[in-house]
């Protein structure tokens, strides 16, 4: 019988604010454009978690609107099998690139920078068409 492994549950913010959607351009690998996001804490709920990755990364304060959709797929992220709770959520402000950010922007459906990293092409077309 092989080790017990688990998935890491990771959180993923859609920040929405005026002119678009905040994503980062990651420092690290896998390089890309990404909705900010990371791993959840030991003892930290993933409300928490997402709030603190949109500050750490953006330096954006955020208020959560919804639960999107958490997904799940076991290779969505190169590393390892990890578990994303999406959520959207607003903000004021521009946001400043932080921690393993490289740079920040706004963007909008029509003018995504590229590559995306992880399946965040996925996500994003699954929230521009629930926003439409």
């Amino acid at each position: 019988m092989g080790a017990y492994r688990n998935p890491f549950p990771t959180v993923d913010i859609i920040i929405e604010t005026a002119g678009g959607i905040v994503l980062i351009e990651r420092k690290n690998s896998p390089h890309g454009w990404a909705i900010p996001g990371g791993f959840q804490d030991w003892g930290e709920s993933v409300e928490t978690c997402a709030r603190r990755e949109a500050q750490e990364e953006t330096g954006l304060t955020v208020t959560l609107r919804e639960l999107f959709y958490v997904y799940s797929h076991p290779d969505r992220d190169p590393r390892h099998h990890t578990v994303t709770t999406v959520f959207i959520a607003s903000a004021d402000g521009s946001p400043i690139a932080a921690d393993d950010a490289a740079a920040a922007g706004v963007f909008t459906a029509g003018a995504l920078p590229s590559p995306l990293a992880f399946d965040h092409a996925q996500i994003l077309d699954d929230y521009f068409r629930y926003r439409d």
